[in-house]
């Protein structure tokens, strides 16, 4: 009995331990970071506080791992992700803001209400953009390894913004992925497209709107925006299904389109423009169907899904514009 009981307290003990292995290891490991950090332009002291900043968040690991596949029907993501209520908010913030949104959109060349739709789809216009600390999720994921090199590469980062004095160590907050702020950038984004539009020496991308507005439109932008141009839009057919090509390999003209009776959302004609455009059916044969531009394919370099992108797109036609090609 007695060789029984130590057999349990000997199992019991090594579980114990097992749980916190990771943790014991993760600080050691987290030492071996400052040569890196200090490359990225962080004093040796910065460098320190840091890494003493970092704890290793094992739900970060657990949700990593277990990241559940889309089962929404696009429909479906349409009405229940972009609800009418997110509508109406999104025209609110719109005229809320409409001073500093004016102010991006000349900046950058993007239209207000894709700065709008892309804050409302992100962050909810800022109201959930995440609490964990950014550099210790992104630590803990490159200490994982699962993607040890591309989350590495985002800590480096972090450390970079944090060196340059956007942001405090303990106030870098976002999703458990690292994505930070309103935008929702990841750190090696907010290092190529966030923006001090306010002149005060901080690309604030947490709390500071004309930061945030500037530093979304300049990443599509940066991305081959158009802006005299929209995004795409719902057309019907008439002709059926099997008739059309679907996929960014089958570009054609809207002439083109127009003569295979391809037709506006309300059957008027497409419009008589020079434009390109390809067709998509993210919700199949029965869902809706689109001709986009090359607006659309700036969208999925923000977020490489249909349903993303055409969300977007949906999302900003709700809030009002005057009519375009």
């Amino acid at each position: 009995m007695k060789i029984f009981f130590a057999f349990i307290a000997l199992l019991l003990t090594t579980q114990i331990y097992a749980s916190n292995a990771p943790e014991k290891e993760f600080e050691l490991w987290k030492i071996a970071l400052k040569p890196q950090m200090t490359a990225e332009g962080a004093s040796p002291e910065l460098a320190d506080e840091i890494i003493a900043s970092l704890s290793y968040i094992p739900r970060v690991v657990e949700l990593d791992r277990r990241q559940p596949e889309g089962t929404m029907t696009h429909e479906e993501y349409l009405t229940r992700v972009i609800p009418e209520w997110k509508v109406k908010k999104a025209r609110e913030q719109y005229k809320a803001h409409k001073e500093l949104l004016a102010v991006a959109e000349q900046d950058t060349g993007v239209k207000a209400r894709f700065i709008v739709a892309l804050w409302g789809k992100e962050s909810n216009f800022g109201s959930i953009t995440g609490k964990y600390h950014v550099p210790s999720a992104l630590a803990t994921l490159a200490f994982d390894g699962r993607r040890a090199k591309f989350f590495t590469k985002e800590l480096m980062a972090a450390t970079k913004i944090i060196a340059e004095g956007h942001i405090g160590i303990d106030e870098m907050k976002g999703s458990w992925a690292g994505a930070m702020g309103h935008c929702q950038f990841m750190p090696s984004s907010f290092l190529r497209y966030a923006k001090d539009a306010n002149g005060d020496g901080k690309k604030n991308i947490w709390g500071d709107k004309q930061d945030i507005f500037a530093s979304m439109g300049n990443f599509l932008a940066e991305s081959g925006w158009k802006k005299e141009q929209t995004w795409g839009r719902q057309v019907k057919l008439t002709k059926p299904f099997d008739n059309y090509q679907i996929g960014k390999k089958h570009k054609k003209s809207l002439a083109n389109w127009q003569a295979d009776g391809v037709r506006r959302s309300d059957m008027s004609d497409l419009p008589m423009v020079d434009l390109e455009a390809y067709m998509i059916a993210p919700g199949g044969e029965k869902g809706r169907v689109y001709l986009v531009y090359k607006n659309f394919d700036v969208l999925m370099r923000w977020n490489r899904s249909h349903y993303f992108a055409t969300g977007v797109g949906y999302l900003a036609d709700r809030i009002g514009y005057p009519r375009v090609q």
